[in-house]
């Protein structure tokens, strides 16, 4: 029945003919309207652009802000120091080393997720209260080391 097949309906549409007299409904001014921008040659609407009318952007409604003095911290949790060894100074030099941060010059904050059993000493932008606990309880210390950051926007004006 291969002689038989034909496509759905609908599925294919016969292309505009435009220009082609006026009896094809295209005719004269080819379904460009009259004048304007638009029925001239190479004109084209941009995405944004709604005519006389209010532009999306300026009928949402606007709220929140954001925070320059931001500081973006790479995060570790407690349960991923377990690896390193009795002792061992941590600093984001050994935790990007270990493939645990990104970067070793960006700030670093440890988390209290997990337990810890070695006594390490941290030194590493911040801490939460959780980590120092299990931290100290486990024999280790830590250091506060503030990491070189650049300036916010706000500076560099």
């Amino acid at each position: 029945m291969l002689d038989r097949l034909t496509p759905k309906p609908g599925s294919r549409e016969r292309r505009q003919r435009k220009g082609r007299g006026m009896a094809s409904g295209h005719g004269r001014t080819c379904g460009r309207g009259q004048k304007g921008a638009g029925a001239r040659s190479g004109s084209r609407r941009r995405a944004w652009q709604e005519g006389g009318q209010m532009p999306l952007s300026r009928r949402l409604p606007k709220f929140g802000f954001t925070n320059i003095f931001r500081v973006p911290r790479q995060v570790v949790n407690l349960r991923d120091l377990a690896r390193f060894e009795a002792g061992t100074v941590v600093d984001p030099t050994a935790l990007a080393g270990a493939g645990l941060v990104a970067r070793a010059d960006r700030p670093v904050k440890v988390l209290a997720q997990g337990e810890i059993s070695v006594a390490l000493k941290l030194r590493v932008d911040a801490v939460s209260e959780g980590a120092r606990k299990k931290v100290e309880a486990a024999g280790g210390g830590i250091e506060l080391v503030p990491t070189a950051r650049r300036k916010p926007k706000a500076e560099l004006r």
